[in-house]
């Protein structure tokens, strides 16, 4: 249902690196640009994306509290490695890789961390392990 999730960063150049350096690690990098303030990453268009931003009030951008977006990955290893990833970019552990509640068809494997504006951020997927 969500086509895609915008986060706030007071540093783009910085924020593209971090993601054009990250998101390969699952497939997905810049799908599409406005200028220099906005850039989508993805797998490809018309599939749910993850953009950075200039807040377009001009204000700074700011984390929120309870706010958390969540990145589907097809596998744990792809779990593992995007927090991995994450972790030598600069990002800040926020959980490491894992079960949260019970192992078996229905399992959640996730991991979280906080990109370099504080933004929030999970890589999950669903299934027993493999």
């Amino acid at each position: 249902m969500i086509g895609y999730v915008t986060l706030g960063s007071n540093d783009l150049d910085k924020a593209r690196g971090f993601y054009d350096a990250l998101m390969p690690t699952i497939g997905a990098g810049r799908i599409m640009e406005f200028g220099d303030d906005f850039t989508m990453y993805g797998t490809g268009m018309g599939k749910p994306g993850l953009a950075v931003c200039k807040p377009h009030d001009g204000n700074s951008a700011v984390a929120g509290n309870g706010n958390m977006s969540a990145i589907a990955c097809d596998s744990r290893a792809k779990v593992d490695a995007i927090h991995a990833k994450a972790m030598e970019l600069g990002a800040i552990d926020e959980g490491a890789p894992g079960v949260r509640g019970d192992e078996g068809p229905q399992a959640f494997y996730g991991a979280y961390f906080r990109d370099l504006d504080g933004n929030k951020l999970a890589a999950f997927c669903i299934g027993p392990a493999s």
